[in-house]
């Protein structure tokens, strides 16, 4: 053995020990919070403008600094990989969310090794790192219990993680995860996501500090809020009642004037014209204007329940540990707010995927119901143009609606003098806060991490604003790209382009028009923040500038191939799953996402559910089943008869019921005869006779559900599928396994046959 590590001899008396050195962080190092919210606005916060009451997150901005320009990718996934590595969106293969990967090296859906985390980097210095909540960094087919976990936060940089995959979560039921496998929601009454999100950061920040007195940590907290589902509890809902009567327009014109009054915005920032899509607020009638409160009442008591919960976090850290002063706290949003509720608002947005959105009558009816735990609730577009105040446009699309957001850093030691409560107005993108925070904490970016050779970080680091307000702009020129939309903001100028994916707005733009077809806006933003004057008429030369350096730009970052079509990355195969016609599933498994299993949409198809009671009755349970309340369906036995229950997206429940109660079978089938249009015959059998049956009139064409849920076998999610049970509800003993036999090939795409046969009817 070399002697500089140690010396083995006969015994120990001839023996020199030896340990390899660990991880030491630089003497002194601060503790790290980032903190993530999910689809708020620029506008939304209360120190941004609003008047939505976020006290703490208010607090943080009044003790540290606020950017008033900072910038993000217009999506999560995409901004997600930015704010943990430094790079790019393109760069980190996220192009776009995790969930519409496609094969090329800018829209992989995973973040490559030589893209080292934030994490990575500082459990390599010696911090204690742990993730709680949205991950969304790993495509949904591998988020299952026989998927690899290499893209998962214990496998990039996180000793520990709590929380959910995907774009968002049912904060009442949520699909949840620990570490490397997945666990089955609370069952408590009272339960609600963002307090468990909370309690866990709490809890690992105690566990730690329970071990070592002194070792930094870096927690990662990002919050299922305000992404919808907007649910909160219904106490928090009453709070703000009859707050928002007034409507959009009445609540963005006050927006503004705040932000002018508090100088969060340059002197002279007009307000963005509201677009002709989005109807006045007075163009509604009371009815309407009931409902599109009730919507907005909703997101507020989401966001106020979730800056209470982030309270919770900032206090312990505070008063139980003391380190709140030697934690560099940072808080962002990661796009704009979001415009998925449609015109009108959705109480299921699982509908506006299957071109079925509820009507304005039955928002009505089911108004009490937006907010709970059976609607999938997103408030319509008039509050998300009142969310991103005064910018226009919004998440998905980069315009400054979609890319501009809040941020907030706290961290005493490096705020200037007198600086407390300031606010910066340079140029500042997510990719700028992970070398910012090494830069205050003393680390170098490394050139190798777990000995894999590491890519140039694209941020720079804004520390020296922190302490200088004149502090000169670090950086002339970012690029942006989603879905189609692109942008380039270069030295005070802009030139931007909004790229369609549907017939989603009245803007006259057809969505598959050649790219070069695109027309590009110029704005001086410099001058025009808020992106008012286009001036791409008087000033062809500069467009043109800024066209050619965004070109630049995208051949550097791998932004290439353009493609504006979502549902093509939905269709394409991947190679993880693979389709086949039968399926075999055991009871008491973990759930299974809607889109790597077996798809009986618009398919004969038939469930055999295999028993062994050996002389016991048969139970009540389920057998298996696939969705929520929200959409899906279930066989289960209820009061001794089989029973299925189909969901169609919260829209309509239909319940077939066997004949006759049983007390013992070896088999239980449900057969689907399908019409090929979206109809069918259900026949119940047991032990070979039927004994039931009922027509399907309609079935779901594109998704069941679009919230984290799943197929699960001898139980359910939750909220229930069906009527008269409560989840889990399960099959105590006897279910061996259930099969289940597709026939056909699945719809190539679901949305046009499904629109074409419903024009024909």
């Amino acid at each position: 053995m070399n002697a500089e590590r140690g010396e083995i001899g006969d015994t120990w008396r001839e023996s020199t020990p030896w340990w390899p050195a660990v991880p030491t962080p630089p003497v002194g190092a601060p503790n790290v919070l980032v903190i993530v919210l999910d689809d708020v606005g620029y506008g939304q916060l209360g120190c941004y403008g609003s008047d939505i009451d976020t006290p703490n997150i208010d607090r943080l901005a009044a003790e540290g600094v606020r950017l008033a320009n900072f910038h993000t990718t217009a999506l999560c996934s995409p901004t997600r990989s930015c704010l943990l590595t430094g790079r790019n969106h393109h760069m980190n293969g996220m192009g776009r969310v995790a969930d519409l990967a496609v094969g090329y090296p800018g829209y992989w859906g995973r973040i490559p090794r030589e893209n080292g985390m934030l994490g990575e980097i500082l459990r390599a210095n010696g911090y204690a790192t742990f993730a709680v909540g949205k991950w969304h960094l790993t495509p949904d087919d591998e988020t299952h219990m026989g998927a690899s976990r290499a893209t998962w936060p214990t496998q990039r940089g996180f000793d520990r993680w709590y929380g959910f995959h995907g774009g968002e979560a049912h904060q009442f039921v949520p699909a949840l995860f620990q570490d490397n496998h997945a666990i089955e929601p609370p069952r408590d009454g009272d339960y609600h996501l963002s307090e468990d999100l909370a309690e866990r950061c709490i809890r690992y920040l105690a566990e730690q500090r329970s071990v070592s007195s002194d070792q930094p940590w870096f927690a990662y907290f990002a919050t299922g809020a305000c992404h919808s589902p907007h649910q909160a509890p219904p106490a928090w809902i009453d709070r703000f009642r009859g707050r928002f009567d007034d409507g959009w327009d009445a609540w963005r014109t006050r927006a503004h004037a705040r932000q002018v009054a508090m100088g969060l915005v340059p002197e002279g920032t007009e307000l963005s014209a509201r677009p002709d899509w989005v109807p006045a607020w007075d163009s509604l009638g009371d009815a309407d204007q009931r409902v599109a409160a009730r919507f907005m009442e909703c997101f507020a008591a989401f966001l106020s329940h979730a800056d209470a919960q982030v309270g919770r976090v900032l206090d312990f850290v505070e008063h139980e540990l003391g380190e709140l002063d030697n934690t560099i706290v940072v808080v962002i949003s990661d796009n704009g707010a979001s415009a998925e509720g449609g015109p009108k608002g959705s109480i299921n947005d699982a509908r506006i995927w299957n071109g079925d959105p509820a009507g304005r009558r039955e928002l009505r009816a089911r108004i009490d119901e937006i907010g709970t735990a059976s609607a999938h609730n997103n408030y319509p577009w008039g509050w998300t143009a009142a969310g991103n105040t005064p910018f226009r446009r919004w998440k998905r699309e980069v315009h400054e609606g979609g890319i501009a957001d809040p941020c907030i850093v706290r961290y005493p030691p490096a705020i200037g003098v007198g600086e407390q409560g300031s606010i910066r107005h340079q140029f500042t993108h997510v990719i700028d806060v992970l070398p910012t925070v090494l830069d205050l904490i003393g680390v170098d970016v490394p050139v190798v991490l777990d000995h894999v050779p590491q890519t140039p970080i694209d941020g720079v680091s804004f520390a020296p604003w922190l302490t200088e307000a004149a502090a000169s702009s670090h950086r002339q020129t970012q690029y942006f790209e989603m879905l189609g939309s692109r942008a380039i903001h270069h030295d005070g100028w802009k030139a931007v382009t909004f790229k369609p994916l549907g017939a989603m707005y009245d803007d006259g733009l057809d969505p598959d028009a050649p790219f070069d077809d695109d027309v590009w806006e110029l704005y001086h933003v410099a001058e025009d923040f808020s992106e008012c004057h286009d001036l791409a008429r008087e000033r062809p030369d500069k467009l043109a500038e800024l066209i050619e350096i965004w070109w630049r730009e995208a051949r550097r970052f791998q932004v290439l191939p353009l493609d504006n079509r979502p549902l093509a990355a939905l269709l394409a195969p991947r190679h993880q799953f693979v389709e086949r016609d039968r399926y075999v599933f055991w009871p008491g498994s973990a759930i299974i996402a809607e889109n790597i299993t077996a798809n009986t949409r618009n398919r004969t198809h038939r469930i055999r559910a295999d028993f062994d009671l050996q002389g016991r009755a048969l139970p009540d349970g389920v057998i298996i089943a696939l969705g929520t309340v929200l959409g899906g369906w279930s066989l289960h036995v209820l009061h001794g008869r089989v029973r299925y229950s189909y969901n169609r997206y919260g829209a309509a429940l239909t319940e077939i019921v066997a004949d006759v109660s049983i007390a013992a079978a070896e088999q239980i089938e449900c057969r689907f005869a399908s019409n090929g249009d979206f109809t069918g015959t259900i026949e119940l059998v047991v032990d070979g006779q039927v004994v039931g049956g009922g027509e399907l009139g309609r079935t779901t064409p594109v998704r069941h559900s679009i919230i984290g849920s799943g197929l699960t076998c001898g139980w359910e999610q939750g909220p229930p599928v069906g009527t008269g049970y409560g989840a889990p509800f399960r099959m105590p003993y006897g279910l061996a396994r259930v099969t289940i036999e597709v026939e056909g090939v699945a719809e190539v795409n679901p949305v046009a046959d499904f629109a074409r046969i419903m024009s024909e009817q």
